[in-house]
Protein backbone atom coordinates (compact mmCIF):
# COMPACT_ATOMS: atom_id res chain seq x y z
CA UNK A 1 0.00 0.00 0.00
CA UNK A 2 1.55 3.47 -0.90
CA UNK A 3 2.98 5.21 1.83
CA UNK A 4 2.62 8.79 0.22
CA UNK A 5 -0.50 9.11 -0.53
CA UNK A 6 -3.51 9.73 1.35
CA UNK A 7 -6.36 7.58 2.07
CA UNK A 8 -9.77 8.20 1.50
CA UNK A 9 -13.05 6.38 2.39
CA UNK A 10 -15.99 6.22 0.50
CA UNK A 11 -18.95 4.69 2.74
CA UNK A 12 -21.97 4.67 0.36
CA UNK A 13 -24.18 2.02 -2.19
CA UNK A 14 -23.44 0.24 -5.57
CA UNK A 15 -24.52 1.33 -8.66
CA UNK A 16 -23.64 -1.48 -11.25
CA UNK A 17 -23.18 0.79 -13.78
CA UNK A 18 -20.42 3.02 -12.08
CA UNK A 19 -22.31 6.19 -12.49
CA UNK A 20 -22.76 6.47 -8.46
CA UNK A 21 -22.39 5.38 -5.74
CA UNK A 22 -18.75 3.58 -4.83
CA UNK A 23 -17.33 2.77 -8.21
CA UNK A 24 -17.98 6.75 -8.91
CA UNK A 25 -16.37 7.32 -6.18
CA UNK A 26 -13.70 4.83 -6.32
CA UNK A 27 -13.08 6.54 -9.80
CA UNK A 28 -12.87 9.82 -8.72
CA UNK A 29 -10.40 9.11 -5.79
CA UNK A 30 -7.73 7.80 -8.38
CA UNK A 31 -7.96 10.33 -10.54
CA UNK A 32 -7.22 12.88 -7.83
CA UNK A 33 -3.92 10.47 -6.63
CA UNK A 34 -5.65 9.71 -3.54
CA UNK A 35 -5.93 6.01 -2.41
CA UNK A 36 -9.40 5.02 -2.19
CA UNK A 37 -11.11 2.60 0.14
CA UNK A 38 -15.18 1.70 0.30
CA UNK A 39 -17.60 0.20 2.51
CA UNK A 40 -20.88 -0.26 0.90
CA UNK A 41 -24.15 0.72 2.42
CA UNK A 42 -26.90 -0.84 -0.33
CA UNK A 43 -26.78 -2.49 -3.07
CA UNK A 44 -28.72 -1.87 -6.06
CA UNK A 45 -30.27 -3.54 -9.33
CA UNK A 46 -30.10 0.08 -12.00
CA UNK A 47 -28.85 1.60 -14.80
CA UNK A 48 -27.85 5.38 -15.64
CA UNK A 49 -31.94 4.73 -16.47
CA UNK A 50 -33.99 3.00 -14.50
CA UNK A 51 -33.96 2.37 -10.65
CA UNK A 52 -35.31 -1.12 -10.22
CA UNK A 53 -34.26 -2.21 -6.42
CA UNK A 54 -32.08 -1.85 -3.53
CA UNK A 55 -30.90 -3.94 -0.79
CA UNK A 56 -29.49 -2.19 1.90
CA UNK A 57 -26.54 -3.62 3.73
CA UNK A 58 -27.10 -4.55 8.14
CA UNK A 59 -25.63 -1.96 10.26
CA UNK A 60 -23.81 -4.07 12.10
CA UNK A 61 -21.35 -5.39 9.23
CA UNK A 62 -21.36 -1.86 8.28
CA UNK A 63 -19.83 -0.94 11.21
CA UNK A 64 -17.62 -3.44 11.64
CA UNK A 65 -16.38 -3.10 8.15
CA UNK A 66 -15.48 0.57 8.91
CA UNK A 67 -14.09 -1.01 12.83
CA UNK A 68 -11.66 -2.87 10.28
CA UNK A 69 -10.43 -0.01 7.70
CA UNK A 70 -9.27 2.72 11.20
CA UNK A 71 -8.02 0.02 12.74
CA UNK A 72 -5.12 -0.71 9.96
CA UNK A 73 -5.05 2.93 8.43
CA UNK A 74 -4.85 6.43 9.09
CA UNK A 75 -7.93 7.44 6.94
CA UNK A 76 -7.47 11.67 6.00
CA UNK A 77 -11.42 11.77 4.25
CA UNK A 78 -14.91 9.99 4.15
CA UNK A 79 -17.34 10.74 2.00
CA UNK A 80 -20.58 9.52 2.62
CA UNK A 81 -23.72 8.63 0.74
CA UNK A 82 -26.83 6.99 0.55
CA UNK A 83 -28.35 5.58 3.99
CA UNK A 84 -31.32 4.17 4.78
CA UNK A 85 -31.69 6.35 8.17
CA UNK A 86 -30.58 9.33 10.28
CA UNK A 87 -29.97 6.22 12.59
CA UNK A 88 -27.83 4.57 10.35
CA UNK A 89 -26.05 7.50 9.84
CA UNK A 90 -25.33 8.69 13.27
CA UNK A 91 -24.01 5.15 14.16
CA UNK A 92 -21.42 5.36 11.00
CA UNK A 93 -20.42 9.32 12.47
CA UNK A 94 -20.14 8.23 15.76
CA UNK A 95 -17.96 5.02 15.24
CA UNK A 96 -15.71 7.05 12.89
CA UNK A 97 -15.31 9.77 15.81
CA UNK A 98 -14.07 7.48 18.50
CA UNK A 99 -12.05 5.73 15.88
CA UNK A 100 -10.21 9.11 14.38
CA UNK A 101 -11.49 12.32 15.67
CA UNK A 102 -9.58 14.53 13.23
CA UNK A 103 -10.95 12.68 10.19
CA UNK A 104 -13.12 15.00 7.91
CA UNK A 105 -16.57 13.65 7.13
CA UNK A 106 -18.25 15.21 3.72
CA UNK A 107 -22.37 14.04 3.22
CA UNK A 108 -23.90 13.78 0.09
CA UNK A 109 -27.06 13.60 1.57
CA UNK A 110 -29.23 11.77 -0.93
CA UNK A 111 -32.72 11.80 -0.39
CA UNK A 112 -33.86 10.38 -3.68
CA UNK A 113 -32.89 8.84 -6.75
CA UNK A 114 -32.80 10.73 -10.34
CA UNK A 115 -36.08 7.93 -10.80
CA UNK A 116 -37.48 9.58 -8.11
CA UNK A 117 -36.66 6.07 -5.45
CA UNK A 118 -36.48 7.56 -2.20
CA UNK A 119 -34.21 6.21 0.01
CA UNK A 120 -34.21 8.79 3.53
CA UNK A 121 -37.14 9.82 5.32
CA UNK A 122 -36.19 13.02 7.89
CA UNK A 123 -38.36 11.75 10.98
CA UNK A 124 -39.91 14.90 12.34
CA UNK A 125 -38.60 13.90 16.02
CA UNK A 126 -34.84 14.20 14.60
CA UNK A 127 -32.08 16.02 16.34
CA UNK A 128 -30.59 17.15 13.27
CA UNK A 129 -28.02 19.73 14.52
CA UNK A 130 -26.70 16.84 16.45
CA UNK A 131 -25.88 14.46 13.79
CA UNK A 132 -24.77 17.32 11.49
CA UNK A 133 -22.17 18.93 14.34
CA UNK A 134 -20.41 15.68 13.23
CA UNK A 135 -19.59 16.38 9.90
CA UNK A 136 -17.28 19.20 8.32
CA UNK A 137 -19.57 19.42 5.17
CA UNK A 138 -23.26 18.50 3.09
CA UNK A 139 -23.75 19.07 -0.20
CA UNK A 140 -27.63 18.87 -0.99
CA UNK A 141 -28.91 20.86 -4.23
CA UNK A 142 -32.01 23.15 -3.72
CA UNK A 143 -34.58 20.28 -3.70
CA UNK A 144 -32.46 18.71 -0.86
CA UNK A 145 -31.74 21.67 1.59
CA UNK A 146 -35.54 22.29 1.49
CA UNK A 147 -36.41 19.40 2.60
CA UNK A 148 -33.51 19.16 5.48
CA UNK A 149 -34.12 22.78 6.59
CA UNK A 150 -37.58 24.04 5.42
CA UNK A 151 -37.06 27.60 4.69
CA UNK A 152 -33.12 27.91 4.02
CA UNK A 153 -33.26 29.93 1.28
CA UNK A 154 -36.76 31.97 2.01
CA UNK A 155 -35.44 32.35 4.99
CA UNK A 156 -31.53 32.89 4.85
CA UNK A 157 -30.94 30.08 8.12
CA UNK A 158 -27.72 30.10 7.14
CA UNK A 159 -27.29 33.98 9.07
CA UNK A 160 -28.56 32.99 12.40
CA UNK A 161 -25.70 30.28 12.62
CA UNK A 162 -28.19 27.88 13.46
CA UNK A 163 -26.70 25.03 11.43
CA UNK A 164 -23.73 23.72 12.69
CA UNK A 165 -22.33 22.34 9.41
CA UNK A 166 -20.66 23.88 6.56
CA UNK A 167 -23.13 23.18 3.23
CA UNK A 168 -22.20 23.60 -0.55
CA UNK A 169 -25.74 23.86 -1.97
CA UNK A 170 -25.29 22.56 -5.47
CA UNK A 171 -26.85 25.25 -8.29
CA UNK A 172 -27.73 22.34 -10.84
CA UNK A 173 -31.92 22.38 -9.77
CA UNK A 174 -31.40 26.37 -9.31
CA UNK A 175 -33.75 27.51 -11.85
CA UNK A 176 -32.69 31.45 -11.79
CA UNK A 177 -28.39 30.59 -11.65
CA UNK A 178 -28.51 26.71 -12.77
CA UNK A 179 -24.62 25.65 -12.06
CA UNK A 180 -23.77 28.46 -9.69
CA UNK A 181 -23.04 26.50 -5.95
CA UNK A 182 -22.75 28.55 -3.04
CA UNK A 183 -20.52 27.35 -0.08
CA UNK A 184 -21.89 28.41 3.31
CA UNK A 185 -19.19 28.26 6.08
CA UNK A 186 -19.27 29.51 9.56
CA UNK A 187 -19.04 33.88 9.06
CA UNK A 188 -18.81 33.88 5.29
CA UNK A 189 -21.36 33.07 2.16
CA UNK A 190 -18.88 32.17 -1.00
CA UNK A 191 -20.29 31.96 -4.35
CA UNK A 192 -18.76 29.39 -6.95
CA UNK A 193 -19.81 30.61 -10.61
CA UNK A 194 -19.77 27.76 -13.57
CA UNK A 195 -17.42 27.94 -15.99
CA UNK A 196 -18.44 28.45 -19.96
CA UNK A 197 -17.88 24.96 -20.51
CA UNK A 198 -20.93 22.85 -22.47
CA UNK A 199 -22.31 20.25 -19.53
CA UNK A 200 -25.09 17.66 -20.03
CA UNK A 201 -27.22 16.02 -16.70
CA UNK A 202 -25.01 12.96 -15.84
CA UNK A 203 -26.16 9.89 -13.76
CA UNK A 204 -24.77 10.42 -10.55
CA UNK A 205 -22.96 13.77 -10.48
CA UNK A 206 -23.30 14.64 -6.63
CA UNK A 207 -21.50 11.44 -5.98
CA UNK A 208 -18.68 12.10 -7.88
CA UNK A 209 -18.84 16.03 -6.51
CA UNK A 210 -18.82 15.30 -2.81
CA UNK A 211 -16.08 12.60 -3.94
CA UNK A 212 -13.61 15.08 -5.48
CA UNK A 213 -14.49 17.29 -2.85
CA UNK A 214 -13.14 14.85 -0.14
CA UNK A 215 -9.99 13.75 -2.38
CA UNK A 216 -8.86 17.30 -2.40
CA UNK A 217 -9.42 17.72 1.71
CA UNK A 218 -7.53 14.45 1.56
CA UNK A 219 -4.74 16.38 0.15
CA UNK A 220 -4.54 19.46 2.30
CA UNK A 221 -7.05 21.69 0.39
CA UNK A 222 -9.02 24.14 2.55
CA UNK A 223 -12.49 23.66 2.29
CA UNK A 224 -13.19 26.64 -0.15
CA UNK A 225 -10.13 24.91 -2.20
CA UNK A 226 -11.68 22.04 -2.18
CA UNK A 227 -15.31 22.72 -3.30
CA UNK A 228 -13.85 24.99 -6.63
CA UNK A 229 -11.19 22.29 -7.35
CA UNK A 230 -13.42 19.86 -7.23
CA UNK A 231 -16.67 22.14 -8.91
CA UNK A 232 -13.57 22.18 -12.20
CA UNK A 233 -13.31 18.41 -11.98
CA UNK A 234 -17.12 17.79 -11.92
CA UNK A 235 -17.35 20.10 -14.82
CA UNK A 236 -14.79 18.46 -16.49
CA UNK A 237 -16.40 15.15 -16.13
CA UNK A 238 -20.41 16.27 -17.48
CA UNK A 239 -18.92 17.76 -20.63
CA UNK A 240 -17.22 15.01 -21.22
CA UNK A 241 -19.95 13.18 -23.24
CA UNK A 242 -23.55 13.52 -24.22
CA UNK A 243 -25.07 10.53 -22.36
CA UNK A 244 -25.67 10.22 -19.03
CA UNK A 245 -22.64 8.06 -18.12
CA UNK A 246 -19.02 10.60 -18.11
CA UNK A 247 -15.81 9.87 -18.37
CA UNK A 248 -13.27 10.45 -15.80
CA UNK A 249 -10.02 12.82 -16.60
CA UNK A 250 -6.98 13.68 -14.58
CA UNK A 251 -6.87 17.24 -14.02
Amino acid sequence: MSATRPFVLSIAGFDPCGGAGVLADVKTFEQHQVTGFAVVTANTIQTENVFCKIQWINLSFVIRSIETLFLSYKIQTVKIGIVPSFHYLNRILSTIKLLSPTTKIVWDPVLKSTTKFEFLKVEEDLDLNKILSKIDLITPNYNEIEILFPGFIPNELWLHNEIPTNILLKGGHNESEIGTDRLFLKNEVIELAPSQKKCFEKHGSGCVLSAAIAANLALDQTLEEACKNAKTYIEKYLSSTSTLIGYHYVQ
